[in-house]
């Protein structure tokens, strides 16, 4: 697939570097030359200087040829004009914009089609991270949570810890512990190496577990590898910008939330727009303001705003001082490995979720939901399966035949609204959605195909 990339930001960059191993022919635009020579000097891709809206500039990178367009500037208008000019001048098929501004996206329905505003898909990186930090919120003790087929099923990232009633014991005895509820573990790491799970694998403390389960299973499954933590109540965040305002609104009508903010003219704002979250102006890095407003009660405390330095310091502090759990919001994906597990307990990584919602849309064959795991190495995949025995190369086959590349495992399948957790006998059907994790995503390729069906995709 030839794929123009509009921006050398560390979400285009990140991007780049997830695509160019995979048969894609790529080529990225920036106005900064600096950031597209570093780019070029790592990676076996394509470079052009100049105004990602131009086009001319579009024409010298090739659109009237490209598949497509994913314009990740830090401008949402030059991502806006980028599509429109892609489509008016070089008909390129598929266009996908990162877009910030909430005007825009409120008025998302009446700008984005063919008519108006020719983006085909619009990417929020703001509301991504809220959706995403709502969900650790919902599920106390989760490293990370993910949907499929619009909510019915999860997979989630835990740590497991001494105490819990799986550790020290065989996968095969999950379903003794829980002989009602069914669950498939998809993958483990043990000191950062993947280990394929079978039935005899035996669960060790810090294990990181990944498993699959019905999303109204997911805390009893959690149960089983940690002691379950309390439902978070008392929320405190730093920072008011986009993130910190969304989470406060998603929040406030079923938790305590708290909101600090530096700038005294945005709390304003903040207090007048919120309804139930009690706003201060002030320094979240201040332990004389933490302390007033009982830190040391804080079930989660939240720092997002735009400074990761800020963000790292203040949590730092408001564990020390007594908050229950940390997360914070961290765009150097250096710190993020640097960082979690000690007094930060969750670092959220903006480019990541950006990213898996752009892979959506680059998978070839019915590829409808991507999230990119473990800090980009491994993905969990949600595959819509078509055709028939005769034209595609899962359905009507069971599981244990079919031919997954090295590391893929098949967790679920939902059918219409129901969720069958993966086993060797389960028989895939057309119209399936098919969850998989994939270890090593340099076989995503192989994935794509198997899910690819000749009289439909190419």
């Amino acid at each position: 697939m030839k794929i123009i990339i509009l921006g050398a930001g560390q979400v285009g960059a990140t991007l780049a570097e997830n695509l160019v191993g995979e048969e894609n022919d790529i080529t990225v635009v920036d106005i900064n030359a600096d950031k597209l020579r570093a780019l070029q000097d790592k990676l076996d891709l394509q470079v052009v200087h100049g105004h990602s809206a131009h086009p001319d500039i579009l024409k010298k990178a090739g659109a009237e040829d490209a598949d497509m367009i994913i314009a990740v500037t830090n401008s949402d208008e030059v991502n806006i004009v980028a599509c429109q000019v892609a489509y008016s001048i070089f008909n390129t098929p598929t266009k996908v914009a990162r877009i910030r501004t909430n005007q825009y996206i409120k008025y998302r329905d009446q700008l984005f089609n063919k008519d108006d505003m020719p983006v085909d898909h619009f990417i929020a990186p703001e509301t991504l991270v809220t959706d995403y930090i709502r969900r650790l919120i919902d599920y106390p003790g989760a490293l990370q949570v993910v949907e499929f087929a619009g909510g019915l099923v999860s997979l989630v990232a835990v740590k497991a810890y001494y105490g819990g009633l799986l550790v020290g014991h065989a996968l095969s005895t999950l379903r003794e512990h829980m002989p009602h509820i069914d669950a498939r573990v998809a993958a483990i790491y043990r000191r950062g190496h993947a280990i394929k799970p079978i039935g005899t694998t035996i669960i060790e403390a810090d294990d990181e577990v990944f498993f699959v389960a019905a999303t109204k299973h997911i805390r009893a499954v959690m149960s089983e590898l940690q002691k379950l933590e309390s439902s978070y109540r008392r929320i405190m965040i730093a920072g008011g910008g986009n993130v910190g305002f969304g989470l406060a609104k998603a929040l406030e009508k079923t938790h305590s939330v708290k909101l600090i903010e530096r700038s005294k003219e945005r709390a304003e704002f903040l207090s007048s727009a919120l309804e139930n979250t009690v706003v201060y102006a002030g320094d979240a890095s201040d332990p004389e303001l933490l302390q007033e407003e009982n830190i040391d009660q804080v079930d989660v405390f939240l720092a997002v705003t735009n400074d990761d330095e800020a963000n790292i310091m203040s949590a730092m502090l408001a564990k020390r001082m007594g908050a229950q759990k940390t997360m914070v919001l961290i765009k150097r994906g250096a710190y993020v490995d640097l960082l979690q597990g000690g007094e930060v307990d969750i670092a959220v990584s903006p480019q990541q979720a950006t990213i898996s919602a752009l892979l959506t849309h680059v998978r070839r064959g019915d590829i409808v939901n991507v999230y990119s795991l473990r800090r980009g190495a491994a993905e969990a995949i949600e595959a819509i399966a078509h055709g028939d025995r005769t034209t595609s190369k899962v359905v009507g086959l069971s599981i244990g035949k079919i031919k997954l590349p090295p590391g893929c495992t098949i967790g679920a399948i939902v059918r219409g609204d129901e969720v069958m957790i993966a086993h060797d006998s389960t028989v895939i059907e057309t119209d399936d959605h098919v969850i998989l994790f994939l270890v090593d995503k340099k076989f995503i390729g192989e994935v794509e195909r198997l899910f690819q069906v000749s009289a439909i995709f190419i």
